[in-house]
């Protein structure tokens, strides 16, 4: 069943007014909340990864307050799980994957983010832990407007397995999420308190 949504601008607002309070209710998480958050997922994830046995998996470096995929990043280099990290090509366009290591060299760009020098590998990842301002229980991802990771699902989805699992606190769960026609659904939510599924993928 096609999911309803709504117009284009009245989704912008909605989203607008949903990811100031979300992200208003991260920012006020302690420091031994995150902490131990991390480590929370980083042990699901490993385990995830075990299963799914992805070819190369997608992480993250956190900005504005996000989780931090440090520990998770840590347990699957040691594992031998090849990494990449996401890549801004330009505005309006889908994101590009780099590879990479811990220890390997990052420049700092656009909106903070750490990303791999253009020398490094070009790779579509199988399984993409994806961040996030706020998600709900369909699946439905709140980013900070961009639109990035929606049309990168979109294009890697269309030419293979992608596999998209936000992380996040739990604290960013909300009862629904604004969405249009250009949303794409993840296929599953990684918290402190566990992994929520959304259809069958995982």
């Amino acid at each position: 069943m096609t999911q309803p949504t709504v117009p284009d601008t009245e989704a912008a607002a909605a989203k607008a007014a949903l990811r100031s309070y979300v992200l208003a209710r991260r920012a006020a998480l302690a420091p031994d909340v995150r902490a131990a958050a991390a480590e929370a997922i980083a042990r699901e994830g490993e385990g995830l990864v075990a299963r799914l046995r992805p070819a190369s998996v997608s992480v993250f470096f956190p900005v504005r307050g996000e989780i931090d995929a440090g520990p998770l990043m840590a347990r699957l280099a040691a594992r031998g799980v090849p990494l990449a990290l996401p890549v801004i090509v330009e505005k309006d366009a889908p994101l590009a994957f780099r590879a990479w290591a811990p220890g390997e060299p990052l420049e700092t760009k656009r909106f903070g983010l750490q990303e791999p020098p253009a020398s490094a590998p070009e790779i579509a990842p199988e399984l993409l832990f994806v961040p996030l301002a706020a998600f709900d229980d369909r699946g439905y991802r709140l980013g900070y407007g961009g639109g990035f990771y929606d049309r990168t699902l979109e294009k890697l989805r269309a030419r293979g397995r992608a596999i998209a699992v936000g992380l996040a606190f739990a604290a960013q769960r909300t009862e629904r999420v604004p969405i249009d026609r250009y949303d794409q659904r993840l296929d599953g939510v990684l918290t402190e308190q566990g992994l929520l599924t959304i259809g069958d993928a995982i």
